[in-house]
């Protein structure tokens, strides 16, 4: 794991002519999109599959979703930092949801932002791994947000979207900014909801 982006081929069918290894950035459509169900798992799933999660140890991150990578299927890969290592979760679904955690979460296709975001703190989650063994998982607290984060992504739904309206006015100030490559600065104060990088701590800062 961990090679250079770029010196990797292609997934035929599956990256749309893009390389797997670019994650797309808040603005990029295919991330607005809900992502399509899988409906074989084959030798190219488990190709895609490798270069995510390549992808998701380079970035760092925690989890990567299909859609971040121009892939538009229902999958996503993930390591907790645990002994088990990287998973992936084909077809998800949230069949249940309880309770209430607010998290400092942030994204790897929103860069270097993150904010306090009220989720459900337990999840029940269904799906396939990638040999296309049922999966049941009854997740709470992080492992909890991660398969949430995951799943809004392919639903189309991005973390910005999570966020109360002054959060959310402050955090479009800010992307747009960086659309426009303006100056940096703090025009209006919008860069009070960046961290400070240098006592961000923890893996749900900014690695999903």
């Amino acid at each position: 794991m961990g090679g250079p982006v770029g010196h990797h081929p292609r997934v035929p069918g599956y990256d749309d002519g893009v390389s797997s290894y670019s994650i797309r950035q808040y603005g990029d459509p295919v991330l607005r999109q809900r992502a399509r169900e899988v409906e074989e798992i084959d030798g190219r799933l488990n190709a895609l599959v490798e270069d995510m999660v390549e992808t998701m140890y380079e970035a760092p991150g925690v989890g990567l979703a299909a859609p971040q990578v121009g892939v538009r299927k229902r999958l996503f890969v993930y390591d907790l930092g645990d002994e088990v290592g990287p998973r992936t979760i084909v077809n998800p679904v949230i069949t249940e949801s309880r309770g209430e955690w607010t998290f400092e979460e942030g994204c790897l296709s929103v860069p270097g932002l993150s904010w306090p975001i009220v989720r459900p703190r337990e999840v029940h989650l269904t799906g396939y791994d990638a040999e296309g063994r049922e999966v049941s998982i009854e997740a709470t607290d992080f492992e909890a947000r991660v398969y949430q984060h995951e799943v809004d992504h392919l639903d189309g739904v991005l973390l910005v979207e999570r966020l109360d309206a002054d959060q959310r006015r402050e955090a479009l100030g800010i992307l747009r900014i960086r659309a426009l490559d303006l100056p940096g600065g703090d025009p209006d104060g919008l860069l009070r909801v960046v961290p400070d990088q240098g006592a961000t701590e923890g893996p749900g800062l900014s690695g999903l």
